[in-house]
């Protein structure tokens, strides 16, 4: 059977909300909403195929495109390849040229709406920032709070509380203090024993390599509405990472760092192909920063993962 290459768009409007489109009750997976765009013709590039989708089905002409994730999903009678790039420019107003019924939605809000099977990793991917940031070590609770803060008024919106050499219940306390301030600002993302997931409901989870290996059999520790993200640095961990049902890894290092000096970079192209096929959001992680995004997107990651590189250099 051969595999569908459809362009998709995750179109974008001024205040952040994303355009969604409900898919006619007479078509495959009818009744549901997707995220515009259509076929990919032989030969065509996978930009001019979109540019013409969104012309056809909702009357714009789009003026600043770049990829975001690709998914590769089979359904019982059809495999596809959603190409899916974010569309942050346009021009015209869209609206269902083909009747089809609209909606624009805040990210939180994709959550109330069902997609195919094949369009979860999109929403995860439509719902998270390009930039991770994750605190470095060996810092007192006092400045990793004023760093927080930093980031947060510096448009921050996903954090990983990492501080391996706090004590426990230092940890938690901190922990405590930073998801109040990311409340309506940011994800937080903590990192600890799933013992723990209990008393941080509104905090999603990153596991380490060693943790995924451990529970991925499994399966998820909590319900999908809650982030759930892994480190990995290898397909191996790729793979558990997928098989446990992750919304996003991290995978480093992509360079050498100060951070792990000692560990072997992956470089661009083994991170390209390590991305291709793994339906999921992913950072790239390891002596990178915001100048590294367009070539990040180019390997087929959501953004790039930092420590040094995202943190406020002097914190408020």
């Amino acid at each position: 059977m051969k595999r569908v290459h459809v362009a998709a768009a995750v179109i974008r409007g001024a205040d952040g909300r994303v355009l969604i489109a409900k898919r006619a009750d007479s078509q495959h997976q009818g009744g549901l909403w997707e995220f515009p765009g259509g076929k990919v013709e032989e030969g065509e590039a996978v930009s001019a195929a979109l540019a013409r989708e969104l012309e056809e089905e909702l009357g714009i002409r789009v003026s600043a495109a770049r990829p975001l994730i690709k998914v590769q999903h089979d359904y019982p009678d059809k495999q596809v390849l959603l190409d899916v790039w974010e569309v942050s420019g346009f021009t015209g107003e869209p609206h269902g040229v083909e009747g089809q019924l609209l909606a624009w939605a805040t990210p939180r809000e994709l959550e109330d709406y069902e997609f195919p099977a094949a369009n979860q990793p999109i929403v995860a991917a439509a719902r998270l920032p390009d930039r991770y940031l994750i605190t470095p070590d060996e810092l007192e609770p006092g400045e990793l709070l004023r760093g927080v803060r930093a980031a947060l008024a510096s448009g921050i919106r996903l954090i990983q509380l990492r501080a391996p050499n706090m004590f426990d219940a230092q940890y938690r306390d901190l922990a405590v203090d930073i998801q109040g301030l990311c409340a309506g600002k940011a994800q937080l993302m903590l990192k600890g024993p799933l013992e723990w997931l209990g008393d941080f409901p509104a905090a999603g989870w990153h596991l380490t390599a060693e943790q995924l290996r451990k529970y991925a059999d499994q399966g998820r520790p909590f319900p999908g509405q809650r982030w759930l993200a892994a480190s990995c640095h290898g397909p191996e961990e790729l793979a558990l990472a997928t098989r446990m049902g992750v919304d996003f890894v991290t995978l480093s290092p992509v360079q050498a760092t100060q951070t792990h000096p000692d560990a072997q970079p992956l470089g661009w192209e083994a991170a390209r192909e390590l991305l291709q096929g793994l339906n999921k959001p992913a950072y790239l992680l390891g002596g990178l920063g915001a100048v590294d995004l367009e070539q990040a997107w180019q390997c087929g990651a959501q953004g790039v993962a930092g420590i040094r590189a995202f943190w406020p250099e002097q914190p408020l």
